[in-house]
């Protein structure tokens, strides 16, 4: 077996095959030794019993709820004790219990499809929270958990996901995965166009389906952190995609700093969007997590990694503690070159796993969630040197800051900060100088959309940077985080 902290006891005779996991420190369901098979049959007293495709008897693994892990950490010391956060927990149990008997349906063949077309039927497996026309509950209901920064909804669905007695399933930022959809989008339409160019006709016309199927393939349950709409791109595909999602039988877990009715609020077209919010809140069960605290300001030890240039030498410190990082890497100090998605994107101090940026480099070009993210996947340490006050005068560079900083925050990656100003006061609620909108970066997107500075559409989030001012919080809230020691510690952690 691959995990060291599992204990097993078996019992063998001739085909038949049993197997008990008496502790467990891990949360992943394991595999039948014999098989790797796995399909959930029924559960009791929190026993899963697995089919063993190589025997003709039940196997049988023990998995732990949420609930217990909770309060483990509570009694540990770990975390406080919230009755909002003990609320969710019991949702996730719930839902934990839900889809440890649930087995998705299976992919439709090319064969079920054509009875399907001659005697009618569809594949989709109904919306109302997963029950189907017939009334039967067909997939299980997910969540949607929405509150205040720093109140704990991503380290509950963590906690959930490490439980989840799942092999296919993915716990992705949804920046992330919305950039890899769009990949896998791109990629399809590339091979319908080698189609039309080889003569022959094209066998898809709508990306999505298959770009849904291939996700659906490997995963079935999907936890999301970070669940925000701020690209117009996302908008238009949302509701096709997660319709197909659903279809497939896949489980939706969802944590938001919004509720699901504010998503995309403002947003370009979003006439178009509001169909998606329904098929959301049909799937998944909305809770929020109100608590009114901010865990990421609550104690913990600093860990030196952000410098005030009005209170020392920023740039000396930058440099030292560079220079001793480096050290630790087997590399010389040069420049490096990402390729991302085909492009090549310099970074021109790295040493190793440590690269050394200038807040320009990072934010005052055109790199997006896809870049950052291909950062973090390299890179254990980045230095951001020079970060000046934010505006509505720079909403692009806001932008890119924010989502920089959810990218790197997400994946545990370390950050080193100068700046004249505190992280808390970074971003200004303020537009400057003069009306954002009426900025010539502004009125140029707007001719190229058609739009007339009094028209409705002119008032989107996109041009008003309404968005930004909501993110703000966020990230000031985990820029708290990642300065205390106990974030630097959880790197080492995170990539063994």
């Amino acid at each position: 077996m691959s995990n060291p902290n599992l204990q097993f006891r078996s019992i063998s005779k001739l085909k038949q095959f049993s197997l008990l996991i008496l502790n467990s420190s891990s949360s992943t369901l394991t595999t039948c030794p014999k098989c790797l098979g796995l399909s959930v049959i029924s559960g009791k007293h929190h026993l899963i019993r697995i089919r063993c495709l190589s025997t003709t008897s039940l196997s049988r693994v023990e998995y732990r709820l949420p609930s217990e892990i909770y309060a483990e950490r509570v009694r540990s010391k770990q975390i406080d004790d919230d009755k909002y956060q003990a609320e969710v927990i019991k949702a996730f149990d719930k839902l934990q219990g839900e889809i440890s008997t649930y087995k998705p349906p299976p992919k439709r063949t090319a064969m079920v499809k054509m009875f399907q077309g001659i005697f009618g039927g569809s594949s989709s497996q109904g919306g109302g929270g997963g029950v189907d026309k017939s009334g039967k509950k067909r997939i299980p209901s997910g969540l949607y958990i929405w509150g205040s920064v720093g109140g704990g909804k991503t380290m509950l669905m963590d906690l959930f996901f490490d439980v989840a007695p799942v092999r296919r399933k993915l716990r992705v930022h949804f920046h992330s995965f919305m950039s890899d959809v769009h990949t896998r989008i791109h990629r399809v339409k590339q091979a319908t166009v080698s189609n039309v160019d080889t003569g022959t006709k094209p066998k898809v016309y709508d990306p999505i389906p298959p770009v849904a199927e291939e996700i659906a393939e490997t995963t079935w349950l999907l936890c999301f952190d970070e669940f925000q709409v701020t690209d117009i791109g996302d908008a238009m595909v949302l509701k096709r995609l997660f319709t197909e999602l659903f279809n497939h039988g896949v489980v939706v877990v969802a944590t938001s700093n919004r509720p699901p009715d504010d998503l995309y609020k403002n947003g370009l077209q979003r006439s178009n969007f509001l169909p998606f919010i329904k098929i959301l809140k049909d799937h998944c069960d909305v809770i929020s997590l109100e608590s009114g605290i901010d865990y990421r300001r609550k104690g913990g030890s600093q860990s030196h990694a952000y410098f005030i240039s009005e209170k020392c030498d920023a740039d000396a410190e930058m440099d030292s503690l560079f220079k001793f990082l480096s050290s630790k890497e087997n590399d010389t100090v040069r420049p490096k070159i990402l390729t991302i998605k085909g492009r090549n994107v310099t970074f021109e101090k790295t040493c190793g796993q440590v690269v050394d940026c200038t807040f320009d480099e990072l934010c005052d070009r055109p790199l997006g969630a896809s870049d950052y993210l291909a950062m973090s996947q390299y890179f254990h340490t980045v230095f951001i040197r020079n970060i000046p006050q934010l505006n509505l005068k720079k909403k692009s560079q806001a932008r890119r800051f924010i989502t920089l900083i959810d990218t790197l925050y997400d994946n545990r990656v370390r950050v080193v900060i100068s700046s004249p100003f505190a992280h808390t006061h970074i971003f200004r609620n303020d537009d400057g100088d003069e009306d954002p909108s009426h900025s010539d970066d502004q009125r140029k997107l707007m001719d190229d959309l058609g739009l007339k500075l009094n028209s409705e559409d002119a008032k989107a989030s996109i041009f008003t940077g309404e968005e930004e001012q909501f993110a703000f919080d966020r990230t000031i809230s985990r820029l708290s985080e990642m300065q205390r020691k106990e974030y630097w510690d959880s790197w080492e952690k995170t990539r063994r």
